[in-house]
């Protein structure tokens, strides 16, 4: 079963997809290519992987950890199928990064990899998006960087009894493929994920865990077009605008673009990648917001 939620005469509402119709519960239909979709479920946190696919590990010559590590995406950050994603008008390098989306169907703590499967509602697509011009003050916490408003599209449904193993991943911008890689290159597989975030952080029905991405995340522009198909879970589209406004340079960190942004944004295409790591950029490179800190060393 697919299950998504969508607008429907004002209300969100809660349909079934049935063939090319979405039908609500009381019989109202919709054709799905012409609904307002909202995210299918409503989480309570949204937990993301770092590194799993080995395309992307290979990508960027480095070695896996002895296990995942994760970062945070504030739910701020939802968004939906058909949904904008906004590039501010001062930033240069916002990267696609198609995903699987795991969602929790029942509350789990401390749950073996063997029992993660009956906690698991069903499976969803995402779009990971970064907004690298941050890497330089974000690069642990990520907060900006994967955080911003829109940044995380998930849809357009969910679906319930799907198997994850040998499926096909792809993201194309404009029609042109960019993403194309498989479940079977992922180091850790869905299960695993739930019990190793399950053995610290309680996870409630609606939960989204992002299992990571396959190699060649790039950045996009405004006017593009991005969409990220997932075999036996449909498609994910967006669309990219540039903000209104530019992000303010009154206070807090400053866009960048040092060799850290440039060589995560390129990814193999970065000029040196294979010949050195980035250069680290030093505190007095950064640039400062009008407003400094009261207290300097």
């Amino acid at each position: 079963m697919e299950y998504r939620r969508i607008l429907l005469d004002g209300y969100a509402t809660d349909v079934v997809l049935e063939g090319d119709t979405l039908v609500a519960r009381d019989g109202r239909r919709v054709e799905a290519q012409t609904a307002t979709h909202l995210a299918p479920v409503t989480p309570s946190k949204i937990l993301c992987c770092h590194l799993n696919h080995v395309s992307r590990v290979r990508e960027f010559g480095v070695d896996l950890p002895p296990a995942p590590t994760y970062f945070h995406k504030p739910i701020s950050a939802l968004n939906s199928h058909g949904g904008a994603v906004v590039r501010p008008a001062n930033c240069h390098y916002l990267n696609y990064e198609g995903e699987i989306a795991i969602v929790m169907g029942r509350t789990a703590r401390n749950i073996t990899m063997a029992d993660a499967p009956h906690y698991i509602a069903g499976y969803s697509i995402a779009n990971d998006y970064g907004l690298h011009d941050f890497r330089d003050t974000d690069a642990g916490s990520m907060l900006r960087v994967k955080g911003a408003d829109t940044l995380c599209p998930v849809g357009p449904g969910l679906v319930t009894d799907w198997d994850f193993t040998h499926k096909q991943m792809r993201t194309t911008v404009n029609g042109d493929v960019r993403q194309d890689g498989s479940t079977d290159e992922m180091a850790w597989d869905m299960h695993y994920l739930v019990a190793d975030l399950a053995r610290l952080i309680t996870l409630v029905p609606g939960d989204i865990i992002l299992s990571g991405t396959p190699a060649i995340s790039r950045p996009v522009e405004p006017g593009d077009v991005v969409t990220v198909e997932i075999e036996g879970l449909g498609a994910l589209t967006n669309h990219i605008v540039e903000g209104p406004t530019p992000v303010s340079d009154e206070v807090g960190a400053q866009p960048t673009a040092t060799e850290e942004v440039r060589s995560t944004a390129l990814g193999a295409e970065w000029e040196f990648r294979g010949q050195r790591r980035p250069r680290a950029t030093s505190r007095d490179e950064l640039p400062f917001p009008k407003v400094h800190p009261k207290f300097q060393s």
